[in-house]
């Protein structure tokens, strides 16, 4: 089997990709087995230092040095799980010494076998406002929502004041499925769940619309790739 590294962002997120990447593999494998993985990770803060100026060189540059520190670990390919910092992907692939799997593509490839037509995306305010989900979308021929201004500055804040910090609570919950059912209302069919730690406070039973969970859709696609290549 082939392994994964794991280039981290924020801790909340990277722990639920791992965990996956363990619970998928035993699926596939049998008992508590599961594919060689390496992680690596510099401070979000780091992360957010160069994000909050604009600075998508930087990003690029945390990121590639995390690969280069899990290919000498052993690491065959590489995944992000943080939606945020692929806003840097195209600057980081053509250098890296491992390929990638890209977390919106994985997404976008299970919103296309499961013929959705049109996507409300939340996730960071960088990335409600960003191109990493209306161009991968675009070439899936797919179309996207986002909320409103208010709307992303209240979600953008709710992650990082609550979810990166492994707190969820009720209200945000609630205000998230006010957004996702205002979206629905729009003609969404899905909602992307394009932070890593929406899926920790959203889940499947509790959302108006069917959810691609693009934290876990990226982790199997890594087992897979680890098992079947």
């Amino acid at each position: 089997m082939l392994h994964i590294g794991i280039v981290a962002c924020s801790t909340e997120g990277a722990a639920l990709c791992y965990r996956t990447i363990s619970l998928e593999g035993a699926q596939r494998l049998g008992r508590h087995d599961h594919p060689e993985v390496s992680l690596h990770s510099y401070s979000l803060a780091r992360y957010m230092k160069c994000i909050d100026s604009g600075d998508w060189a930087g990003v690029a540059e945390l990121m590639l040095s995390s690969a280069e520190k899990l290919a000498r670990a052993g690491a065959d390919f590489l995944i992000c799980p943080d939606n945020t910092i692929h806003q840097a992907f195209d600057l980081v692939e053509h250098r890296s010494p491992r390929l990638w799997l890209h977390i919106v593509r994985e997404v976008a490839a299970e919103a296309k076998r499961c013929r959705f037509k049109r996507l409300a995306v939340l996730g960071t305010r960088y990335l409600m406002e960003g191109p990493v989900y209306p161009d991968a979308l675009k070439s899936a021929k797919i179309e996207h929502r986002v909320p409103g201004p208010e709307q992303r500055e209240r979600i953008n804040s709710i992650i990082f004041d609550e979810l990166v910090n492994g707190q969820f609570v009720p209200r945000s919950l609630a205000y998230h499925i006010e957004v996702i059912r205002a979206l629905k209302d729009e003609g969404c069919d899905a909602v992307v769940l394009g932070c890593t730690e929406i899926p920790l406070l959203v889940t499947p039973e509790s959302s108006p619309l069917p959810v691609l969970d693009s934290t876990r859709l990226l982790a199997r696609a890594a087992v897979k790739k680890a098992v079947e290549d």
